[in-house]
């Protein structure tokens, strides 16, 4: 028997332990040359492609399973209380509108905890929204303040902590490095109080040089966009983004990070927790202001707490990525917030701001689930 055959069959009655070992052999066949190599090369890829299956998530199905109803039993607090941390001089707009999206899909409270000079600014956009000035950058602290400082703005979102459903984390954060810092240790206080979080925007940043931070952490859920999401692949995958294997890259990169969601966007949302990739192919908007991002990811906030609600207070088999409410909450995020995005569009066509979005959010989901 000719080594190239005796290798093929070997590889026949393996199963393929990773995608790197699976390159590593395709590239041993191709190399060994022959048509029988071929033959067992082409399997191969029939393997790997079966095993990296994207499912088509039934999002609305999940919206309407996890939305709370409306009780009037039901006291303050109880369809969610959210948390962004960010908000800095530069970025007032996105903490703004993570937060307000919160309470358009119908969480009952929404927090900022924000530097002192984007406080007055985020307060100014909106009553409904609590402010707090506690969040701290470089040029304000000597250095012979800092450790002092720090412990300080730690301990004043330390106290609010227990009574968050979710945190936000990034959203008009900036890259100063002692606020940067401050936040490292609102991540930690967070992940000890086992509180799920959503980082997006330079919470992704601050991550990406700092995978400890949600390292093995099942409630977190990264909310990349394309750069984000290059630089995570970079920084823990050591290579570039393939978009023809992007499924089994997002599951590879969502392990490799561990025990994270990850929520790839694009023309159709992937959405990964390393078991499993689920995919929303939902129609959205082709039209894309700034903004969108943001919205997501108090979303994401509201849908994972609601998730983690039903999940605590139902006895219904599932799927295991099914169980995970960071998977549920970004699936059901994802149809949100492209259903918005087109009845928005199918308004304003190119004008369309993200402003015009979030006043489609609750027409949206009253659509998807009906109050009554």
């Amino acid at each position: 028997m000719s080594s190239s055959v005796a290798l093929s069959g070997c590889f026949e009655n393996c199963m393929l332990a990773s995608s790197a070992v699976f390159r590593r052999q395709l590239f041993l066949i191709r190399s060994l040359g022959g048509n029988c190599c071929r033959v067992h090369m082409d399997r191969m890829q029939e393997a790997e492609g079966a095993g990296a299956a994207t499912l088509e998530a039934d999002a609305e199905g999940i919206i309407r399973k996890i939305t709370p109803v409306m009780d009037p039993r039901r006291y303050k607090g109880q369809a969610g209380k959210l948390a962004v941390i960010g908000g800095c001089r530069e970025y007032t707009g996105a903490p703004y509108f993570a937060a307000i999206s919160a309470l358009k899909i119908g969480a009952d409270l929404s927090h900022v905890f924000c530097t002192k000079d984007a406080a007055t600014v985020i307060k100014s956009y909106s009553p409904e929204l609590i402010v707090h000035p506690v969040l701290e950058e470089s040029y304000g602290v000597r250095d012979d303040e800092k450790a002092s400082v720090f412990g300080k703005v730690v301990g004043e979102v330390k106290k609010w902590m227990e009574r968050f459903d979710c945190l936000v984390v990034g959203p008009g954060l900036g890259r100063d490095t002692f606020l940067l810092d401050c936040v490292t240790g609102i991540i930690r206080h967070a992940r000890e109080a086992n509180i799920p979080i959503v980082i997006d925007g330079d919470g992704l940043f601050l991550v990406a040089n700092n995978l400890d931070l949600v390292k093995g952490y099942s409630l977190a859920a990264l909310t990349p966009n394309i750069n984000e999401y290059k630089l995570l692949v970079k920084k823990v995958l050591d290579c570039e983004v393939n978009d023809q294997e992007a499924s089994e890259q997002l599951k590879l990169l969502a392990r490799g990070i561990g025990d994270v969601t990850i929520f790839r966007k694009g023309k159709l949302d992937l959405i990964s927790d390393g078991e499993t990739v689920n995919k929303v192919s939902i129609s959205g908007s082709p039209r894309r202001c700034g903004g969108q991002g943001d919205i997501l990811s108090g979303s994401v906030a509201v849908f994972s707490s609601w998730s983690r609600q039903h999940l605590s207070s139902t006895k219904e088999a599932t799927e295991k990525s099914l169980s995970n409410p960071m998977v549920l909450g970004c699936i059901a995020a994802s149809a949100l917030i492209r259903k918005s995005a087109a009845l928005a569009f199918a308004s304003k066509k190119r004008a369309t701001l993200t402003t015009d979005i979030i006043e489609c959010l609750g027409r949206s989901l009253e659509d998807i689930c009906p109050t009554e």
